[in-house]
């Protein structure tokens, strides 16, 4: 189980980027009351990502002036994060204000001396050179974690963004680390009994004598339950540590209000939104009870899926700083050669895991932030198991119509439609001219898909992309740079397991499996988008997506393969209503003054064994009542206009 998450940060420039031009007490005596044993399973410590959870939604319909807000997209979470809340923490009297002064200080004197040593290779003519490079990156790596927990997060979503950070300073920032010394653990056993509200014996039968993690923002312990004897994790928030990142979130933003001018000229929003943003992600990590309700909503979305696994969650053990849910016991992906020789089918386990990601993403909306290799396991019968819920982020319907869209439109090769999705995404400003960058996308795309399946991966596409982003005002929204990173991690780790793994051959046929039989309307009209291109029927896309379908239904074992029915019947209510599409595929059946018989007959050999006809045929009876009404009022409309 891992304890600390990836956060965003306050994207202030320096010239390292790209030019562009506590609870304290003893806990009481426990000899002889609580039995104490070292874990036997030890658990590696965590890297940081960034949190937005899902659980607490803004009331629809809502919208706010403020940038935030409108930036949560309606239906994100309520936060306790905004400027005046940490402003009140931070501020109660003269005494904070003089911590808060010492803190500017402190801060101030470590940041200057790394920028006059970069100014100083600026005036040397040593600032591009590989071996200084190397060393000021690994200096900022350094100055972070001194600068401690708040500048941890904020450097490993630096890690992340390259819109702000040129690729020499990310690939150091990747093994930023935030594991620290652990703090005492009577103090640790203190918090947990002001937690619970009782004594720890009265609850665990046993518990580890020392932490079996510990990072920035907490530690981890492994106990058993005394009413079940079942294995939990325990992990408990660090001592005094809310406080200094409240203390950095106001440092951050008033500092931040200074470099407005430079942030929306070359990110195109306001330097205090981002710094918003993550201030309100790390203050939802603070809050484990958050973390305990993203674990539920991950086991309901997977619940009828035998190949996922998520830990229970005990609720009513839980609070603002300490957790406790279930003790897994597997093979991280940290340690492939065991997985490899575990007797586990490792085509079969990344396949599992390829499709749960997707999963995430395009069906529930609910995804894991940070899905690296500590932080899932290979269950012993080949299951996918995810831990770690504290880095959970959301896209809402909006989101998720809106990634689909541009997926269409890169597939129709309409480059104009897909930077206008950009817009609506978040990665460029409204009134952005889209002109110039059109051909940069037309050349990003042309030559990825240029490439064969075997030759594809999401790294060369995202390195392609951050060479443009530098190029153009691009700010990447801190959620689609977690959507980017969970994608690249996950190709990283089965290409670990199986070097010559290839992500899109394992996602396509999920995608295109999808998008054949999902139930939503809106999906299925992009269907037809997808099939239709410059008015011409694509015969060969279908072909394609239906051969695509048919692979990637073993790829999931809780259904019984591919059924085509519902969409066979949603296809024949569809040509009845829609008269425009009728004409279109009467002319797709007649292209070229030819009738097309032999893709036809192609494509009804594809299906013939996927679709039912006998729940076809019932299907179509029982709602011919209701598409008759349909048929009726659509000839009255068009008898009233005419």
């Amino acid at each position: 189980m891992h304890l600390y998450q990836r956060q965003a940060v306050p994207e202030a420039r320096l010239d390292l980027w790209q030019p562009r031009t506590a609870v304290r007490g003893q806990a009481r005596g426990r000899e002889g009351r609580l039995r104490c044993h070292a874990a036997v399973t030890t658990i590696a410590p965590a890297r940081a990502a960034t949190a937005l959870a899902p659980s607490r939604l803004r009331p629809l319909g809502r919208v706010d002036d403020n940038p935030l807000d409108m930036e949560r997209d309606i239906c994100n979470i309520i936060s306790k994060y905004s400027p005046e809340y940490v402003k009140s923490r931070v501020l109660r009297g003269p005494a904070d204000a003089v911590m808060c002064m010492l803190r500017i200080g402190e801060i101030t004197a470590r940041v200057g001396w790394f920028v006059g040593m970069l100014y100083a290779d600026r005036l040397l003519g040593h600032e591009d050179t590989p071996d200084r490079v190397k060393l000021r990156a690994a200096e900022l790596r350094e100055m972070l974690t001194a600068l401690g927990p708040s500048f941890i997060k904020a450097g490993q979503v630096l890690a992340n963004r390259p819109d702000i950070v040129r690729e020499d300073y990310m690939n150091e920032l990747c093994v930023l680390q935030d594991d620290v010394p652990p703090f005492p653990d009577s103090v640790a056993f203190s918090i947990m009994e002001q937690q619970l509200g009782r004594r720890l014996e009265e609850v665990f039968s046993s518990i580890s004598e020392k932490p079996v993690a510990a990072a920035s923002l907490g530690q981890v312990y492994k106990a058993v339950l005394r009413d079940t004897g079942e294995e939990v994790a325990i992990k408990v928030q660090r001592p005094g540590v809310e406080p200094t990142i409240l203390r950095d979130l106001y440092i951050f933003r008033l500092v931040g209000g200074l470099f407005n001018a430079l942030s929306r000229r070359r990110l195109g929003c306001d330097t205090r939104l981002i710094v918003d943003e993550f201030g309100e992600k790390l203050l939802e990590e603070l809050d484990y009870t958050q973390e305990a309700r993203n674990i539920q909503e991950f086991e309901r979305n997977f619940r009828s899926d035998p190949s996922v696994k998520i830990p229970w969650v005990r609720p009513d053990l839980c609070g603002t700083k300490m957790l406790v849910m279930e003790w897994i016991d597997g093979i991280r992906c940290t340690a492939p050669d065991a997985i490899r020789g575990s007797g586990v089918r490792v085509d079969d386990f990344i396949k599992c895991g390829v499709v749960s990601g997707l999963r995430q993403l395009l069906e529930f909306g609910l995804f894991h932030g940070d899905p690296h290799p500590g932080n899932i396991f290979c269950l012993r019968d080949g299951r996918i198991a995810y831990v770690d819920f504290g880095n959970v982020a959301q896209l809402s319907a909006r989101n998720k119509a809106v990634l689909i869209d541009a997926v269409v439109h890169a597939v129709n090769e309409d480059y104009t439609a897909m930077a206008e999705d950009f817009i609506k995404l978040g990665f460029l400003a409204p009134g952005t001219d889209i002109k110039p960058i059109v051909p940069a996308l037309e050349k990003i795309w042309a030559d990825s898909k240029g490439q064969s399946l075997a030759d594809f991966n999401f790294r060369t596409v995202t390195s392609k992309f951050n060479e443009l982003v530098y190029q153009y005002p691009i700010r990447i929204p801190e959620r689609y740079s977690l959507v980017i990173r969970s994608l690249l991690t996950q190709e990283g780790i089965c290409m670990t397991l199986k070097p010559e793994f290839h992500f899109l051959e394992v996602a396509y046929p999920y995608v295109a499996r999808r998008l054949l039989t999902d139930e939503d309307p809106a999906l299925r009209e992009r269907l037809f988008q997808v099939l239709f291109q410059d008015g011409k029927f694509q015969w060969k896309r279908l072909e394609n997506l239906l051969q695509l379908a048919k692979e990637g239904s073993s790829s999931r074992s809780s259904d019984g393969g591919l059924d085509l029915s519902d969409t066979a019947k949603d296809a024949l209510r569809v040509l009845l209503l829609d008269e425009k599409l009728r004409t279109q595929l009467m002319l797709a059946l007649t292209e070229d003054n030819k009738l097309h018989l032999d893709e036809v007959l192609n494509l009804l050999r594809l299906v013939q064994n996927d679709i039912n006809p006998q729940k076809l045929v019932g299907e179509v009876v029982r709602d011919a009542p209701a598409i008759g009404r349909q048929l009726l009022l659509s000839w009255a409309d068009r008898v009233l206009v005419s």
